[in-house]
């Protein structure tokens, strides 16, 4: 019986831990993870403010706590649908795709939650800057890696510079998010997917390749 009763405050924790989340990383991405704080948590969500401070501690871990949760939400969103699709330009540009859409569709209300935040911390050494850091990099690295395995097959040439073309897709991507949100400019996806397309093209073994990518 004590062995049922710890599993359900432990499950009850877990969900009110999500509840919490869920509404700090909309909130982080409209106003910055600044903003966050427990007070203002427990009464937008009905819950007591020790109890929230009994979930994270302090402010610096419920940022962090929320940084991980909108990677979770990104990879499910971003990465994972372009998982599904065979590796080489296709998985490239579903991958594209699917940051578009990401951002189109505002996964986070104030657009690509990690171009909301990271401006707060550029210059902020501290455990909120390195998992921002972190996450930049790992995505960098995954826009190289599908961008190598598209090399390795032989759909794009061999003397493609991967970093570079890497580099070139993420500015395009994040241009087309900042137009959006700053500006209210949603030609600006089509815009960026034209160019991406355009840049692979040119990168192509075999530009019929990049004609039959879907729009």
């Amino acid at each position: 019986m004590a062995g049922g009763r710890l599993d359900g405050r432990v499950e009850r924790g877990n969900q009110t831990r999500r509840l919490v989340l869920a509404r700090t990383v909309d909130i982080a991405s409209l106003e910055g993870l600044e903003s966050l704080s427990l007070g203002r948590l427990a009464g937008e969500l009905n819950l007591s403010k020790s109890g929230v401070f009994a979930l994270f501690g302090s402010k610096e871990e419920l940022q962090l706590a929320t940084v991980r949760a909108a990677r979770e939400r990104y990879v499910e969103r971003v990465v994972r649908p372009a998982v599904e699709v065979p590796a080489g330009i296709g998985r490239v540009w579903r991958l594209c795709q699917s940051w578009l859409a990401y951002s189109r569709e505002r996964v986070f209300p104030g657009g690509c939650f990690f171009a909301s935040v990271s401006a707060e911390y550029d210059s902020r050494p501290g455990p909120v800057r390195d998992a921002l850091a972190e996450a930049r990099r790992d995505w960098v690295a995954y826009v190289e890696r599908v961008l190598a395995e598209a090399r390795e097959l032989g759909e794009l040439g061999r003397g493609t510079d991967v970093p570079q073309l890497a580099f070139e897709v993420v500015a395009v991507l994040e241009a087309a998010n900042a137009e959006s949100v700053l500006r209210e400019e949603h030609d600006a996806y089509r815009r960026a997917a034209t160019a991406i397309r355009s840049r692979l093209h040119a990168a192509a073994t075999d530009p019929e390749l990049v004609a039959a990518l879907p729009d």
